[in-house]
C-alpha cells in the first residue's frame, strides 16, 4: 500500500542513535550522548522576550506563506550586511527549518533521472531526499588527506549530461570543513557554461575557528546566479526547536515553486517564531552567539587534543561545526559495530560514520560541557584498548 517513494527513505541514523540513547537514559542507566546535532545553550533572553511579546501582543494569527515582510526584510538584510549578498523580497523564502528548505528545494528541482552531486561525508538527509524525489545521488569521496574537501577535478569527473545540482555544505555535517573562498571560486569555474544548481547548506557560518566563512553565492556573478542559499537560526543561534529556515535564490521561479508548494503543505511557519528570528537575525544576540562560538572552540580544542592521544584513533581538527569525525579505521572496518559496541559496553553514544557515507569513521559531537566530554573520550579510550 506505501509509495514506492516512501519505502525508498531511511530513518535518520543520527535521529536513531540519539532517540535510543534517550531511551536507555530513561531506562537508568549511565548514558553519554555526543549524538545529537543540537547546542546545549539555551537560546538567548533577548530572543525569547521577542517571542513573548509577541504572544502578548496576540500575533497568533495565520501570516503570509513566505513570511512577514519584517522578517523577509531582516533576511535580506543580514545577507546583505553579512555575506556581501542582495536579493529582492521575491527570492526570499521562510521555512520550517533548513531540513524543510531543502525538502521543498529538491522537490521542485530533482526528478526521475536526474543525478544530484553529493560530497561524502555528508549530512544524512541529502541523499533520502534525492531519493524521494526520483532522482540519483551521485557521491564523491572525500577524507582527511583532502580536509573532506571536493575538489574541482572530482566535481569535473562526476558531472554528467544528467547532473541537475550539486550539494555544498560549508562548515560540514559531519566534519567541520570549511571551503575557503578560493576553494569555492575554484568549484564555480567548473560549474561555468552548465545549467547545474547548487544547494549551498550554511547552517554553521556562525560557528567557524579558524579562517573566515565564505558564501558559495558570493564568489561570483556565475555562483550568485546558479546558488540556492540554505541557512536558519536552530545551531548558531541555538533555536533548534524553534524550527525556523529560510532560503533564497536569485531565479525568482524557483523561490516561486517552493512557495506554491509550502501552500499546499505547511503553509506559513509558527508566527512567534518569525518574530523572535528577526531578533536572532538583526545583530541583538550577537554576544550571545560570540559566546557559544568561543565556548565551542574551547571544546574542540580539548576533545581533538584528547582524542589524538589514544593510540589508534585519529582526528582532524574542525575548522567550523561542533563536530570531529573521528578516524577508526586502525582498530575497526565496521564502524556501526564500533558504535553499537561502544554504547553497549560503555554508555558512550556516537553516529557511526556509515551513516554519512564514509565508513571507518565516527561523528563524535562537541556541543555539550567540557567534563562530559573528557569522561565521554577516557570511556572511548578504554573501550579501544580492547580492540587492539
Amino acid at each position: 500500500m506505501l509509495t514506492k517513494r516512501i519505502n525508498a527513505l531511511s530513518e535518520s541514523i543520527t535521529i536513531a542513535v540519539s532517540n535510543l540513547a534517550q531511551e536507555l537514559k530513561a531506562q537508568g542507566k549511565d548514558i553519554l550522548s555526543f549524538s545529537a546535532g543540537e547546542p546545549d545553550f539555551d537560546t538567548p533572553q533577548v530572543i525569547k522576550n521577542t517571542a513573548i511579546k509577541a504572544i502578548n501582543d496576540g500575533f497568533t494569527k495565520y501570516t503570509a506563506v513566505d513570511g512577514i515582510p519584517a522578517l523577509k526584510q531582516a533576511i535580506i538584510d543580514k545577507l546583505q550586511r553579512e555575506n556581501s549578498l542582495t536579493y529582492k523580497p521575491s527570492q526570499v523564502i521562510v521555512n520550517n527549518g533548513a531540513k524543510h528548505s531543502l525538502f521543498n528545494l529538491f522537490s521542485a528541482i530533482v526528478e526521475e533521472g536526474d543525478e544530484v552531486i553529493i560530497p561524502a561525508p555528508y549530512w544524512v538527509t541529502y541523499p533520502e531526499l534525492v531519493k524521494y524525489c526520483g532522482g540519483t545521488p551521485i557521491e564523491i569521496m572525500t577524507d582527511d588527506t583532502s580536509g573532506f574537501k571536493m575538489t574541482p577535478q572530482q566535481l569535473k569527473d562526476a558531472i554528467t549530461p544528467k547532473t541537475k545540482m550539486i550539494v555544498i555544505t560549508s562548515p560540514s555535517n559531519p566534519t567541520g570543513s570549511v571551503y575557503t573562498r578560493e576553494e569555492l571560486s575554484a568549484l564555480g569555474k567548473i560549474l561555468e557554461g552548465t545549467d547545474i544548481i547548487v544547494a549551498s547548506d550554511e547552517m554553521y557560518e556562525k560557528l567557524i575557528y579558524d579562517g573566515e566563512f565564505t558564501s558559495s553565492a558570493a564568489v561570483s556573478e556565475d555562483m550568485f546566479k546558479r546558488t540556492i542559499t540554505i541557512n536558519g537560526l536552530s545551531k548558531s543561534v541555538a533555536m533548534t526547536g524553534w524550527r525556523f529556515g529560510y532560503m533564497a535564490a536569485y531565479r525568482e521561479d524557483i523561490v516561486k515553486a517552493t512557495k506554491t508548494l509550502q501552500s499546499q503543505s505547511t503553509s506559513n511557519i509558527n508566527s512567534i517564531t518569525q518574530k523572535a528570528a528577526i531578533t536572532g537575525l538583526d545583530g541583538s544576540a550577537d554576544k550571545d552567539i560570540e559566546m557559544m562560538r568561543i565556548e565551542f572552540k574551547k571544546r574542540r580544542d580539548e576533545a581533538v587534543k584528547l582524542f589524538n592521544a589514544i593510540e589508534g584513533l585519529s582526528v582532524l581538527s574542525p575548522a567550523g561545526a561542533f563536530y570531529l569525525f573521528v578516524n577508526i579505521k586502525e582498530v575497526s572496518n565496521n564502524s556501526l559495530q564500533f558504535s553499537k559496541d561502544l554504547l553497549e559496553k560503555t554508555g558512550v553514544a556516537v553516529v557511526p560514520g556509515v551513516g554519512f557515507g564514509s565508513e571507518g569513521y565516527f561523528r563524535f559531537s562537541f556541543a555539550t560541557d567540557i567534563e562530559s566530554i573528557r569522561e565521554g573520550i577516557k570511556r572511548i579510550e578504554e573501550f579501544v584498548k580492547t580492540l587492539r
